[in-house]
């Protein structure tokens, strides 16, 4: 009974449906094609994981308070511009346009943040106004051209974020590490901290966390920061790794990193949020985009395996979730 118990437990939580999707998924892809799990393609996964999945995390700890941020994909493509620029035209060193770039960045996440929580106006609207002005912004400012980026090679900067190495067949960047570490980090404000259960709290019911004595409007400019921030040094790590700052990176980036939140099992109305189900969420996206390659199914159909999975991910945490309230 104690067995049967757990089993139910472990179904309820909102990871479950996304670990057995990722299982499967690999299962099929490596039926189909055993180049799946080459320790290259492998290697390749990891590589595009990476990018995405630092702002899925930002994204879920915003989303779990209740908001959402579509201007982290301009952000993606607009950062990089900015630091290569500054760097190219001789006016400050690699380190400081990157140092530039992020502050740049947090300025804007603080802006978000101002219009929702004291113009009151949703998030949705900021952020979607914001994505036009700062994809416009990279759009005006290059002409639309990608800018030079190769003259940084060697840079230590280049070697801390993407640097690589081999361990056995596999190839290893560097900012795998960053995302573990932000994996991590993150994982632990939202389920071991009071910050944690502060930005629960303003995502599940703002008003009784007002009451209960939590700053709801500064918990939820914070994570715009956040969401600007890493969406910056991911597309600086992207820039770095691809030799290639091009003013159109990241678009439709926006709507791909909140499916990979809202597939790992984060509620779209706030209140409850998952690290882990997103780390899995990413994977999910990422194996997919690589595996339906691998098995000789256009790209172009990419988009409608993502709408399938959303679908499906959407029914089923409703049904589990309707389950554990009915106790069955």
């Amino acid at each position: 009974m104690e067995n049967h118990s757990l089993l139910q437990r472990l179904i309820a939580r909102p990871e479950f449906g996304p670990f057995v999707l990722l299982v499967v998924e690999v299962a099929v892809f490596w039926g189909f094609n055993h180049d799946f799990l080459s320790p290259q393609n492998i290697s390749n996964i990891l590589a595009f994981t990476v990018e995405l999945g630092l702002i899925a995390l930002a994204m879920t700890l915003l989303m779990t308070s209740g908001e959402f941020d579509l201007s982290v994909g301009s952000l993606f493509g607009f950062s990089p511009v900015l630091m290569w620029t500054l760097f190219n035209s001789g006016i400050t060193s690699l380190e400081v346009g990157f140092l530039v770039a992020l502050l740049v960045a947090a300025l804007i996440g603080l802006v978000n943040g101002w219009f929702v929580t004291q113009l009151k106006i949703p998030s949705f609207l900021v952020t979607l106004g914001m994505l036009l002005v700062v994809r416009g912004t990279a759009l005006f400012v290059t002409d639309g051209f990608p800018q030079r980026t190769w003259s940084a090679e060697g840079s230590w900067l280049a070697n801390i974020l993407v640097g690589d190495f081999f361990i056995g067949p596999f190839r290893i960047y560097m900012s795998l590490f960053w995302f573990i570490a932000a994996a991590i980090a993150l994982g632990y404000v939202l389920t071991q901290s009071r910050t944690g259960n502060w930005i629960q709290a303003a995502g599940g019911n703002p008003n009784a966390a007002r009451a209960r004595g939590v700053n709801v409007s500064g918990v939820k400019i914070g994570l715009f920061v956040l969401s600007s921030l890493m969406a910056s040094f991911a597309g600086i790590i992207s820039s770095l790794r691809t030799s290639a700052a091009n003013p159109n990176s990241g678009t439709g980036y926006e709507l791909e990193v909140i499916a990979m939140v809202v597939i790992g099992g984060t509620a779209l109305t706030g209140g409850r949020g998952t690290i882990i189900g997103t780390v899995l969420g990413i994977l999910i996206l990422r194996v997919m985009r690589n595996g339906i390659v691998l098995i000789g199914v256009p790209g172009l159909a990419y988009n409608i395996f993502i709408g399938a999975i959303i679908l499906g991910m959407m029914a089923l945490h409703s049904w589990l979730e309707r389950r554990h309230q009915a106790g069955t």
